[in-house]
């Protein structure tokens, strides 16, 4: 599995954001422009909340596993390997729905915040944003706690390999 890269994370929110302002410019000036849910910066939360609680409980069964605590219950490679995708797959959906909403606000912010409900739409895109960056930050933490440590076998001459 290949590790989640913060440049893709970026360019996806940068590409979704010029789009999505685009498509804001170009919706408004046919008449009204779609209205961000105010459950948007909810979900993403929720879903940041969820990824962050799944990385902090592996993190303690795999450190009480490695200490060799009686009764330290394991972790199933299968489930910690289930953990990472979705916190990746979380990622790079919140890197797109933060560009997006990202974009819509920043035409908010440039058409101006004088019209009605444009100051309330503002404010659920910024808080849109910043709960998607939650879950990109939960995500990479998971990421972290899952990873396997580093083979040391190639530098110290593992089994088959000759030692003067």
């Amino acid at each position: 599995m290949k590790q989640l890269r913060v440049r893709v994370l970026v360019g996806l929110f940068i590409v979704a954001g010029v789009l999505a302002w685009a498509g804001a410019r170009l919706w408004d000036a046919f008449g009204t422009l779609p209205s961000v849910p105010v459950a948007a910066p909810v979900v993403l939360a929720v879903i940041a909340v969820i990824i962050a609680a799944t990385a902090l409980s592996l993190r303690a069964r795999l450190r009480a596993q490695r200490e060799r605590r009686p009764g330290a219950k394991g972790v199933d490679p299968l489930v910690a390997a289930r953990s990472v995708v979705f916190g990746q797959a979380s990622a790079l959906v919140a890197a797109v729905v933060s560009g997006a909403y990202g974009g819509v606000g920043v035409f908010l912010l440039i058409a101006g915040l004088d019209a009605t409900g444009r100051r309330d739409q503002a404010i659920y895109a910024g808080a849109s944003v910043l709960a998607g960056a939650g879950v990109i930050a939960a995500a990479l933490f998971l990421e972290r706690v899952c990873r396997l440590p580093e083979d040391d076998d190639e530098d110290h001459g593992g089994p088959g390999t000759a030692r003067a």
